[in-house]
């Protein structure tokens, strides 16, 4: 890797100090970040010239991000591939568990898979991209319903019968809301033979640069090689995971979200 330049490191830590603030002045970048005064109004000053910062308002001796910011922002959400870059991440959480990986989008009350990494094991789990699935019989499902707002999961589902894949699957709405403000609580979802009797999953939310779950991402394990401990292991990756996708896409995580 190429050595970094501190001229352009100092810059980004004057630009990221906007992340977390509307507004600053140059004598309190000067304390945040210990720099001598001269060198920030130097970066103040470069950085405003390319449009990256601008005045807070006529006078003003405060600054904000500038409209540049956002152009290269923007530019780089219209670019974004969800499918590609879930592909990508699923491939390092496979490589690192040796089992099924899925990224999944909801469309309706059904789960559509737009990637997938095999297991390595040759017992695994038979899946394919394009599949669609009932929402609520899967791990992806689960985490992208819990998104909704409670009022939009009954619209959608209506006073229709829950469709059951296997005798583990959610029967009712009540059993659905039931697990969906589990999910919710816990950030990740799970399915025991839910979608098929041999299989468990985990899976947790995606979300885009605006902060809108867009997306799940799961490990599918056969049963045979189901335990407690195996759950509790792929519920940290696959929450490690879905935050490396987020990211990906953009998504800012602050706060522990």
């Amino acid at each position: 890797m190429a050595r970094a330049v501190p001229a352009v490191e100092r810059a980004f830590d004057v630009l990221e100090l906007f992340l977390d603030t509307d507004e600053l002045s140059a004598p309190e970048i000067t304390a945040k970040l210990g720099l001598p005064r001269t060198t920030v109004h130097e970066l103040i000053g470069t950085l405003g010239e390319r449009g990256y910062l601008m005045p807070a308002g006529r006078g003003s001796n405060r600054f904000r991000l500038g409209v540049r910011g956002f152009q290269l922002g923007s530019a780089y959400a219209e670019r974004l591939d969800l499918a590609r870059e879930g592909q990508l991440v699923a491939e390092e959480i496979a490589e690192r568990c040796q089992e099924t990986v899925h990224v999944g989008v909801r469309e309706g009350t059904e789960v559509l898979y737009v990637a997938k990494v095999d297991s390595s094991h040759p017992v695994r789990m038979v899946s394919a991209v394009g599949r669609r699935l009932p929402a609520h019989c899967t791990a992806v499902g689960k985490a992208l319903l819990a998104a909704l707002p409670r009022a939009e999961v009954d619209e959608l589902y209506g006073n229709r019968k829950l469709k059951a894949m296997t005798e583990h699957s959610i029967a009712t709405r009540k059993e659905l809301r039931a697990e969906l403000d589990q999910v919710l609580e816990a950030g990740v979802a799970r399915e025991h033979c839910e979608s098929n009797e041999a299989v468990a999953c985990v899976a947790a939310p995606v979300r885009d640069h605006t902060g809108d779950v867009v997306a799940a991402i799961s490990i599918a394990v056969p049963i045979l090689r189901w335990n407690e401990e195996t759950e509790a292991a792929l519920r940290d990756l696959i929450a490690e995971g879905a935050r490396t996708l987020s990211e990906r896409l953009g998504h800012v995580i602050s706060g522990g979200r």
